[in-house]
């Protein structure tokens, strides 16, 4: 299994290949929230509806043999890609590896480049959303 920060420079290298391009790079994010899993419709509650998103995001967490497993989904394309990326580095990693982690690829892309301040107050609400999850889940375990 990779680590979280195996998998953020993964995602750093990604990025590199487009030498600050911002509109390929802008591309290459919506292709990357194509990639997400469908979500259920049943998923797509109130409930797991991200706060503080000016785009409609929903994240909802499963908890399978220790480790934490994301569903996402965005009503906006670019929204679509960032949480994927998130989902990416985050899913299938224990809550413990997920509340001590530091992600250090948002700065060496360059995403505040990238993205407005409202998609960025959003992102840090995934962020949180998420973040918060893995404290749920870890409270519940010890």
């Amino acid at each position: 299994m990779k680590t979280i920060t195996d998998i953020q420079n993964e995602i750093i290298e990604n990025f590199e290949l487009f030498d600050g391009d911002m509109e390929s790079i802008l591309f290459y994010l919506m292709d990357l929230g194509k990639k997400l899993p469908a979500m259920p419709e049943v998923h797509k509650t109130e409930d797991y509806l991200v706060k503080g998103c000016q785009s409609k995001v929903w994240l909802f967490p499963n908890f399978v043999d220790g480790k934490v497993f994301l569903e996402a989904d965005s009503n906006t394309e670019i929204t679509k890609g960032l949480v994927y990326l998130l989902v990416t580095i985050w899913g299938n990693q224990t809550p413990n590896d997920i509340l001590n982690s530091e992600l250090f690829f948002i700065e060496k892309i360059g995403m505040s480049r990238m993205i407005g301040s409202q998609r960025s107050n959003g992102f840090v609400s995934m962020i949180k959303q998420i973040k918060l999850y893995a404290l749920a889940y870890n409270s519940k375990n010890n």
